[in-house]
Protein backbone atom coordinates (compact mmCIF):
# COMPACT_ATOMS: atom_id res chain seq x y z
CA UNK A 1 0.00 0.00 0.00
CA UNK A 2 2.55 2.34 0.82
CA UNK A 3 4.81 1.32 -2.46
CA UNK A 4 1.67 2.37 -4.14
CA UNK A 5 1.35 5.63 -2.71
CA UNK A 6 4.76 6.45 -3.73
CA UNK A 7 4.02 5.31 -6.86
CA UNK A 8 1.23 7.77 -7.48
CA UNK A 9 3.53 10.35 -6.09
CA UNK A 10 6.10 10.22 -7.61
CA UNK A 11 4.07 10.22 -11.09
CA UNK A 12 1.83 13.37 -10.02
CA UNK A 13 5.98 15.21 -9.37
CA UNK A 14 6.85 14.04 -12.79
CA UNK A 15 3.52 15.69 -14.51
CA UNK A 16 4.08 18.55 -12.82
CA UNK A 17 7.52 19.06 -13.34
CA UNK A 18 6.37 18.70 -16.75
CA UNK A 19 3.36 21.04 -16.79
CA UNK A 20 6.16 23.63 -14.96
CA UNK A 21 8.31 23.29 -17.90
CA UNK A 22 5.85 23.78 -20.88
CA UNK A 23 4.62 27.25 -19.19
CA UNK A 24 6.02 30.77 -19.52
CA UNK A 25 6.00 34.52 -17.94
CA UNK A 26 3.43 36.46 -19.73
CA UNK A 27 4.78 39.10 -21.32
CA UNK A 28 3.14 42.77 -20.72
CA UNK A 29 0.98 42.92 -23.71
CA UNK A 30 -0.46 39.54 -22.55
CA UNK A 31 -0.64 40.44 -18.85
CA UNK A 32 -2.44 43.60 -19.73
CA UNK A 33 -5.15 41.90 -21.74
CA UNK A 34 -5.63 38.92 -19.45
CA UNK A 35 -6.59 41.96 -16.63
CA UNK A 36 -8.65 44.05 -19.12
CA UNK A 37 -10.82 40.70 -20.14
CA UNK A 38 -10.69 39.57 -16.29
CA UNK A 39 -12.30 43.35 -15.16
CA UNK A 40 -14.39 43.23 -17.91
CA UNK A 41 -16.04 39.63 -16.89
CA UNK A 42 -15.98 40.72 -12.82
CA UNK A 43 -18.46 44.41 -14.33
CA UNK A 44 -20.60 41.98 -16.67
CA UNK A 45 -21.06 39.62 -13.63
CA UNK A 46 -21.22 42.35 -11.24
CA UNK A 47 -24.25 44.35 -13.48
CA UNK A 48 -26.04 41.70 -14.09
CA UNK A 49 -26.43 40.12 -10.50
CA UNK A 50 -27.37 44.04 -9.56
CA UNK A 51 -30.14 44.27 -12.37
CA UNK A 52 -31.42 40.94 -11.22
CA UNK A 53 -31.34 42.32 -7.34
CA UNK A 54 -33.20 45.51 -8.53
CA UNK A 55 -35.68 43.55 -10.58
CA UNK A 56 -36.83 41.40 -7.68
CA UNK A 57 -36.76 44.37 -5.11
CA UNK A 58 -38.93 45.86 -7.79
CA UNK A 59 -41.05 43.34 -8.45
CA UNK A 60 -41.96 42.87 -3.95
CA UNK A 61 -43.12 45.94 -3.15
Amino acid sequence: MLKNILIKLKSFLHQSKRVLQLTKKPGKVEYLTIVKVSGIGILVIGAIGFIITMISQLTLK
